[in-house]
């Protein structure tokens, strides 16, 4: 008889709504007559190996709904990038307590050590079903039109800048504002729907899809202050030079790396600061402030996607059902439909797992330095309802009367 024990986990960066797919496998599992436990495992991977586990079935579904509706991550999470080794301590774990039910909630690494761990369970001759559930602000899993995630992040990147744009406006110079992700520019690009006016900012975007260049860089500025009078900037943390290079790495007097060997980028502050001096620097403006966005747009409260909290829901309850009806491991993928609505399927892990979708080229423009109509549409949907708007005077000129000349 299967042992009817579930084990839920979630990794990588936190975001808005990554608590809601947790509780849809919560209490999308308790539905089920067979399951007898739903195991919670302490931040992540790591909660596992050593066997921190909490029992969710003794939740209540008030405080699951309150938890729900929470940003970060409610179970903890952990950094730890599982090899073989430790997916075998994870496998050991698992079927010492008899748990037969596999869900973890991340992004690519995320993936790649739920196949690892299925791979094991086949070859040991234990039935153990595993199931990704998709998650993170990059927007990079392949598979899926979008990533639970990403449209609440989007949405506090779109109206941070706007808001940047406003008091640019007001005090114009030079704004630069820097946005995670490292290989892939979804986040950095969502800084073009804050956009309302022709002559609003961002006048310049940044991704690393393109190769960025330091010369053409101050070019596009000098040309972008002398239209507008200011100019507002959105870069990616990832930006680099033709032979892969961070700017970052280039830029720094002394360079900072993680615990993996990754090159520290918006979480320093560093690189708003570097083209900061170089365009006072090179260019000669004096006016010129820099952000680093850092984690705020990871679990900022309070600026979430109502569409993003649905389809986080959704993809841990299909999950679930993809476990309970189905016959085969996998990733839950978001795919669109119609005008806008959006359906679930379930990927074989090796379709997804250790890969990064990029933004597609239809979404850059030709400069390289915008997004397109088509990136627009594909984000606008995404954001939610009640997108915060901005107006402005429409100034009616009195005569001068000792200004004449």
């Amino acid at each position: 008889m299967p042992s009817g024990k579930i084990l839920v986990a979630q990794g990588g960066g936190p975001t808005a709504v990554i608590n809601q797919s947790l509780v849809g496998v919560v209490l999308e599992a308790r539905r089920f007559q067979h399951v007898t436990r739903v195991y919670g495992a302490l931040h992540g991977v790591r909660g596992i190996i050593n066997e921190d586990f909490v029992d969710l079935t003794q939740e209540t579904s008030h405080n699951l709904e309150m938890v729900a509706a929470t940003p970060s991550s409610a179970l903890g999470s952990t950094r730890d990038k599982p090899d073989a080794a430790y997916c075998d301590q994870i496998f050991d774990v698992l079927r010492a307590h008899e748990i037969e039910q596999f869900f973890y909630i991340g992004g690519n690494d995320s993936s790649d050590t739920v196949r690892i761990v299925s791979e094991r369970a086949r070859a040991a001759g234990y039935p153990l079903r595993c199931i990704h559930i998709p998650k993170t602000i990059d927007n990079d899993l392949v598979g899926s039109d979008h990533t639970p995630g990403f449209p609440s992040a989007a949405r506090f990147v779109a109206q941070a800048f706007a808001g940047a744009n406003l008091d640019n406006a007001a005090l114009p110079g030079v704004y630069v504002g820097v946005v995670m992700g490292r290989h892939a520019g979804f986040l950095t690009a969502a800084s073009a729907l804050g956009k309302k006016f022709d002559d609003d900012g961002p006048h310049l975007i940044y991704l690393p899809e393109r190769v960025f260049a330091l010369e053409q860089f101050l070019a596009d500025v000098k040309a972008a202050y002398e239209k507008f009078g200011r100019c507002v900037i959105a870069v990616s943390e990832g930006i680099h030079d033709a032979s892969g290079e961070p700017i970052a790495s280039l830029l720094a007097k002394e360079v900072e790396r993680d615990a993996h060997g990754n090159v520290q980028l918006s979480g320093t502050g560093a690189l708003a600061d570097l083209l900061c001096d170089e365009i006072k620097d090179k260019l000669g403006i004096k006016r010129v402030r820099g952000d680093t966005f850092g984690y705020l747009q990871r679990s900022f409260i309070g600026c979430v996607s109502d569409v993003d909290q649905r389809e986080a829901r959704e993809v841990g309850e299909k999950a679930v059902q993809f476990a309970m009806w189905g016959e085969r491991d996998g990733s839950v993928a978001i795919k669109r439909t119609g005008t806008y609505s959006a359906d679930y399927e379930l990927l074989p892990l090796d379709a997804v797992a250790g890969k990064t979708r990029t933004m597609e080229d239809e979404f850059i423009s030709a400069s390289g330095t915008d997004v397109t109509d088509a990136f627009r549409l594909y984000l606008r949907p995404l954001l939610g309802s009640g997108m915060p708007d901005a107006f402005r005077l429409r100034p009616a000129p009195v005569a001068k009367i000792l200004r004449t000349t």
